[in-house]
């Protein structure tokens, strides 16, 4: 009698940790006001809305860049800089990245000088000396920074964080339809966590739409 009062002792006690660790709706993540549409077609999306001036973006980075190495085929990731005024600069370089071709072998060290050399990297001509320092062309640089292009580019960024109610960065967004973050999760493994409970969520919910 002992033994199945103690078994079922443990019994309740795991399924109370499952419950306890399931993350929670307007706790561990919030659902889009109005669902968005994705960029990715058939995969998952998961956006990260983020600032390279943002320590908690930073401080993130390290507990993403693990996610992304393992992250399901399935899944797409994307990335849309906050657009605060006094992050547009910032904005506005890393679309000009993306223009000239160099947005993976740049992003990461400009994160990290931006975080390091505080206030080195708030004028346009400054990010092109460290283009240019990082084995880029800084006329090519200024010269997407200005284009047309990369200024459509920001233009839909700032719809977007309007558009997914962001307030705050770092905030992740899945599928067009739920947000998360470090805060709202409990820290940055935590929200990896959450993400990754979310593109299940979401994958579900997309395979019962396409049943119908």
């Amino acid at each position: 009698m002992k033994a199945y009062v103690l078994a079922m002792t443990l019994a309740v006690g795991m399924a109370s940790a499952a419950q306890a660790a399931a993350p929670e709706e307007n706790v561990h993540y919030r659902e889009v006001p109005f669902a968005q549409p994705v960029d990715t077609g058939d995969k998952i999306e998961v956006r990260e809305f983020f600032w390279y001036g943002c320590p908690h973006c930073y401080t993130l980075e390290p507990e993403l860049n693990r996610w992304l190495k393992r992250k399901p085929a399935k899944v797409e990731f994307v990335r849309t800089p906050g657009v605060a005024q006094s992050w547009l600069v910032h904005a506005q370089a890393y679309y000009a990245f993306e223009a000239i071709g160099m947005v993976d072998k740049l992003h990461g060290p400009f994160f990290h000088a931006v975080q390091t050399e505080k206030g080195a990297y708030n004028t346009p001509e400054a990010i092109a000396k460290f283009v240019a320092k990082h084995g880029g062309d800084a006329k090519k640089f200024q010269d997407a920074y200005a284009s047309f292009g990369v200024r459509i580019k920001l233009d839909r960024a700032k719809r977007q964080n309007a558009d997914f109610n962001v307030h705050s960065v770092p905030t992740l967004a899945v599928d067009g339809k739920y947000l998360t973050s470090p805060s709202m999760a409990g820290g940055e493994e935590a929200a990896m966590k959450v993400v990754d409970f979310l593109i299940d969520k979401a994958s579900k919910e997309r395979t019962r739409r396409a049943a119908r």
